[in-house]
């Protein structure tokens, strides 16, 4: 039996693919200390260890006190642990006093000026590409390859959505946006996207239903009408759709994550009817399961990784058990960093890469698999699911 650490060593070699981030191109790199300790997942964690929530507003020396007392008190969190490992692999620092936060913040701003530097750290775990969903995000400086683009529509849904409500002729509308969506999609074609991305809010509306604009639709069916016609354009000009659900703000101000035990059945009208690669992301928990039985029962059905509310080692843990079960590999993605900077892409990835390897290795342990089929399962989640979806090769 391979040693457990040697182990993790190699699946942390594996080619990697991250399906969703928010890295901007021409700033790939986080500039200062601060870049990478106020991410939005880390502050949250921060602030309920008692750090202000107007922390960015202090002078520095009073931020730094503030940062190591939540720093110490959430060391228990993945966030931390996060932290901590960008700070140690990618700059041999450990944050442990007000000193040591001043060189930290020393080293990240002398990076952010090497050459190369973003490339570097995307090669310590051997990370290949990048989707980001902006056309002016995609094209990466210094790297050896631009981003994998796949254009955000959830902006447009809800306009064209209203515009229909609104209109005193909502068929015409309808069909307006309907060749909107159809002139889009060709022009994404076009530019070489192999597919486009979409976050969805809350619907009471059924893709196996049929809904008449004469009769007066609610404004959650006119949704499901556009959907029906994005999904129609991204049949007719060969794309795919990824989709995000389960983060919905319509209870407070603040996204919440919502266990919607519907939410995947009704859409699944929609991955009956239409030769379409779907990639479900989700960030609820008990919907990680309804994703895993729709890309059982649908081959154009495909799983994501996890997103917001779901990136957990217990939600993670959990849905490798129920991919593992159910799903070759290839049917399955698992990288989805959501990360603004390449630091924070890497101290995701390197998470995710560590409670996989100790994921599998703990299946063949058991015996429920060998070390052949942990790395085809690893290689599948990791790199090559997504890689066959989108038509990535290398350059």
């Amino acid at each position: 039996m391979i040693a457990r650490e040697t182990w993790i060593a190699e699946v942390e070699g594996i080619e990697t693919l991250d399906t969703h981030t928010h890295l901007v191109g021409d700033k790939l790199c986080a500039q200062s200390f601060w870049d990478i300790a106020h991410y939005f997942w880390f502050n949250r964690e921060m602030q309920a260890g008692g750090y202000p929530a107007d922390a960015a507003e202090l002078p520095e020396k009073e931020r730094i006190e503030a940062f190591m007392k939540a720093y110490r008190a959430t060391r228990n969190t993945l966030m931390n642990w996060s932290v901590t490992h960008i700070f140690k692999q990618l700059y041999g620092i450990e944050l442990r006093d007000e000193r040591s936060v001043y060189e930290a913040d020393e080293a990240v701003r002398a990076s952010a000026q090497r050459a190369g530097w973003a490339q570097q750290v995307a090669d310590k775990l051997n990370v290949r590409a990048f989707v980001v969903n902006h056309p002016d995000h995609a094209k990466f400086a210094g790297m050896k390859r631009d981003a994998i683009l796949l254009p955000r529509i959830d902006g447009k849904l809800p306009q064209w959505t209203r515009a229909i409500a609104a209109s005193a002729q909502p068929e015409e509308a309808y069909e307006e946006a309907r060749q909107s969506i159809d002139k889009l999609f060709a022009s994404y074609r076009e530019q070489g996207c192999p597919g486009v991305m979409t976050t969805l809010p809350a619907f009471e509306a059924s893709a196996n239903r049929s809904y008449s604009l004469k009769a007066g639709a609610t404004e959650d069916q006119i949704l499901m009408m556009l959907l029906h016609a994005v999904c129609e354009a991204a049949e007719r000009h060969g794309l795919m759709m990824q989709i995000f659900v389960g983060v919905e703000r319509s209870w407070c101000g603040t996204a919440t994550p919502v266990n919607d035990p519907l939410k995947i059945v009704k859409l699944s009208g929609l991955f009956e009817r239409y030769a379409v690669p779907f990639e479900l992301v989700v960030a609820s928990e008990l919907n990680n399961l309804d994703i895993v039985q729709a890309a059982w029962n649908f081959p154009n059905v495909h799983t994501g990784g996890q997103w917001w509310f779901n990136f957990r080692a217990s939600t993670y843990r959990d849905a490798m058990q129920y991919r593992l079960e159910a799903l070759p590999a290839l049917k399955s993605s698992l990288i989805v960093s959501d990360a603004r900077c390449i630091e924070w892409s890497y101290g995701k990835i390197a998470l995710v890469k560590r409670l996989m390897a100790e994921f599998l290795y703990e299946q063949t342990e058991r015996g429920w698999i060998d070390r052949e089929t942990a790395l085809q399962v690893a290689r599948g989640w990791l790199y090559e699911s997504a890689a066959q979806r989108y038509g990535f090769q290398e350059q």
